[in-house]
């Protein structure tokens, strides 16, 4: 088998890793780049391979830098099955459509401001109707099921506890006449978090790839973040100011819910009005409602007492653009979760131009913040920061919170390597800046693991 690494390596977006074998031509993610727009979008529009040669795609879950370039994929010819658990369908059904409208917008844009200076406008990675392909050629594959994607490749899902469907892939090969594993973590997940279940330790492998998104730091106790949460709360009450928390719309979104919902109930903060601004968080939210064979024990215990854990006193969900911006001049004390996580696009950015230079507001981060994003220059406050081509001043606090994201840290993912059976010939670290993955390839080495690398985009691996 030979693996070829096309993204999310030595950095945190555009998961896609090319694996070959019997003949047979296998994506493991096809995930949309982001950055440096211009960068990013030749990225994502020249694929570094024929589409149409590709046999199958196995997607790890649904986020955004692991399927979101699917569209793309079918508009330029592959026409064979999409592999995914139930849940990651569903998601993909409502991210893709989502991602493939804003991507229209943000050309239609460019393009005016192209065409006025005499260049040829751009076209789109994808279309709608390219989104209805993609969703019709999904195969769903339930956790612990075995499934023959190509010949001599096996593929079986296991629950990676990271968002709502998403897997640990385990890829059982056979060539010359030898079988063996490689484990492919797509992003993994923590123990004891609320709302879904454990990742499910998968062990006997002879290959891996990983993730190291925290491979070399940790995060603080549940505890700690009701905590820290609840003073971010109460100082927002206090100055009567607006809490901004950019957010991806699947799993970061329902978790913060989660929080405050469990900070209200325990009356450890007053009942401030809370809005969701972003239509797909709001279907996002549905579809974890509906796929609670996902859930952990608490979250489930909860619903069959009859409560809801997305919903609280004081919630609301926005769609309207109208209501949406209605939310600019309301005065504080007020939460606002909004979409993208590393601002990058969504409502978010019009909230942020109308708080961010006013000190009493605070800003919440709760995801890793990737290199060349607008979320990266605010969290390092560099300025001037611009949103829509205008510059702003940055006079609202910021925080970072990681300890509210669904990455495993360094210690969860050791000791998810630790327990697997020894015998791991050859790990390869991807989705991670370098000060990540060095220090956890090093860990890894120390684990015994014979053989450990850090590869280049468009490296090639032989097992």
């Amino acid at each position: 088998m030979k693996i070829t690494f096309l993204g999310a390596v030595r950095e945190l977006t555009g998961s896609m890793y090319l694996i070959r074998t019997n003949g047979g031509q296998v994506l493991l993610d096809c995930g949309l780049c982001q950055g440096k727009r211009k960068e990013a979008f030749e990225r994502n529009r020249n694929l570094p391979f024929d589409a149409g040669s590709m046999d199958a795609c196995v997607l790890s879950h649904a986020h955004i830098d692991h399927s979101g370039n699917l569209p793309t994929l079918v508009n330029r010819g592959f026409s064979g099955k999409i592999f995914a658990t139930p849940a990651t369908r569903d998601l993909c059904d409502i991210v893709l459509r989502d991602s493939v409208h804003l991507q229209l917008k943000d050309v239609e844009f460019v393009n005016k401001k192209r065409l006025k200076q005499g260049k040829n406008p751009f076209e789109p990675l994808a279309m709608p109707e390219d989104v209805d392909r993609a969703m019709d050629q999904f195969e769903i594959v339930p956790y612990g099921t075995k499934k023959e994607v190509v010949p001599g490749i096996e593929i079986t899902f296991h629950d990676a506890g990271h968002i709502l469907g998403s897997a640990v892939t385990a890829v059982d090969f056979k060539e010359n006449g030898k079988s063996a594993r490689l484990l492919f973590t797509g992003d993994l997940g923590r123990k004891n978090m609320p709302i879904l279940k454990d990742p499910m330790l998968v062990r006997d492998a002879d290959y891996l790839i990983t993730e190291s998104t925290y491979g070399n730091r940790l995060h603080l106790p549940r505890e700690d973040v009701r905590r820290a949460l609840k003073a971010l709360v109460s100082e927002v009450v206090a100055r009567r100011s607006k809490l901004l928390i950019p957010a991806f719309s699947v799993g970061r979104t329902q978790q913060v819910l989660y929080f405050l919902r469990e900070l209200y109930e325990a009356q450890d903060i007053p009942p401030v009005p809370v809005y969701v601004d972003s239509p797909l968080s709001s279907r996002a939210t549905e579809v974890y409602e509906k796929h609670r064979e996902c859930y952990d024990a608490e979250t489930l215990n909860l619903v069959l007492k009859g409560d809801d854990p997305f919903t609280f006193r004081g919630l609301s969900f926005i769609t309207d653009v109208e209501d949406s911006k209605t939310l600019n001049d309301a005065e504080g004390p007020l939460i606002i979760i909004s979409a993208s996580g590393m601002c990058e696009g969504g409502r978010i950015l019009h909230h942020l131009a109308h708080s961010i230079e006013d000190e009493r507001n605070v800003i919440l981060f709760i995801e890793y913040q990737a290199e060349n994003t607008l979320g990266r220059r605010l969290v390092e406050h560099l300025e001037p920061i611009r949103i829509f081509g205008d510059e702003y001043r940055l006079r609202a606090k910021v925080y970072s919170m990681d300890a509210l994201s669904t990455h495993a840290d360094r210690n969860e993912l050791l000791d998810y390597f630790r327990q697997m059976k020894s015998g791991l010939r050859r790990a390869f670290i991807v989705h991670g800046e370098m000060d990540q993955a060095e220090p956890l390839a090093e860990k890894l080495r120390q684990l015994g693991v014979r053989r450990v690398e850090i590869p280049e985009r468009g490296q090639t691996a032989e097992l």
